[in-house]
């Protein structure tokens, strides 16, 4: 089973290798890896371009893409359009796969027959302390407190069908949320698959920006998804909980 990792980024050269040395350290070994650049002005695509031959040696596709874009969902969207992999994994620049994260993913897509599948993920606090973020499914009440989007591998094929709406910051679960609402089948990992830094988009404490992320989580994963108009209690309490946490 071909595997596809996509990492989007811009401006990022002091996490981007992070990012690629997780990928380089994966212990399976059908591999693509495609970095999509939004034509950083930094150095991110010069310490990209530094690990060409570790993953030649590695037997793995690895492709660089650097080009203007509308945002981090359009960057996904190109990388996912690029993708030659029966399944898709989304790491974007920062975060770290563990080094069994994609081994741990096919065995669940062997195992299970799933559609999709997320696992556990380790989130690390500004001073430095780490704590796990559990996966799990709920039947009726539905949170992203139980999902983790750098952990989420998904058959190409549903990536490719559904392309993120670039709507607002939370387009990835709302891809999660949609395919729940289609009954697609989903496999949970008890089992941490990768780490996390908060300080990114989704966390930034700032509250014109945390209203925006309420309303984009709100009005376009939960409502577009025909979610009762009680889940915006759940948005607020989203955000209250990073803001403490964070």
């Amino acid at each position: 089973m071909k595997v596809s990792i996509v990492t989007i980024a811009y401006n990022s050269e002091t996490e981007i290798e992070a990012t690629i040395e997780s990928v380089l350290r994966q212990d399976y070994e059908n591999l693509e890896y495609w970095i999509i650049d939004g034509c950083s002005k930094d150095k991110t695509v010069e310490k990209a371009e530094q690990f060409r031959e570790s993953f030649r040696q590695r037997n793995v596709d690895y492709h660089i893409v650097s080009e203007p874009d509308k945002g981090i969902y359009d960057a996904m969207n190109k990388g996912i359009a690029l993708a030659q992999g029966e399944i898709i994994g989304l790491i974007n620049s920062g975060d770290r796969y563990e080094p069994d994260a994609v081994s741990t993913a096919v065995k669940t897509f062997r195992e299970s027959g799933c559609d999709l599948m997320y696992g556990n993920i380790a989130i690390y606090k500004s001073d430095g302390r780490c704590f796990e973020k559990k996966a799990r499914q709920r039947k009726r009440y539905q949170t992203s407190r139980d999902w983790n989007h750098p952990t989420m591998f998904v058959k190409s094929e549903l990536y490719k069908q559904y392309p993120f709406q670039n709507k607002g910051i939370h387009d990835d679960y709302a891809f999660y949320l949609k395919m729940r609402k289609q009954n697609r089948k989903i496999a949970v990992a008890d089992k941490r698959m990768a780490a996390f830094t908060m300080g990114g988009a989704s966390n930034q404490k700032n509250m014109k920006a945390a209203w925006k992320r309420i309303q984009d989580r709100y009005r376009f994963c939960y409502r577009e998804n025909g979610y009762s108009r009680l889940y915006f209690l759940e948005c607020l309490l989203i955000e209250a909980a990073k803001w403490i946490l964070g």
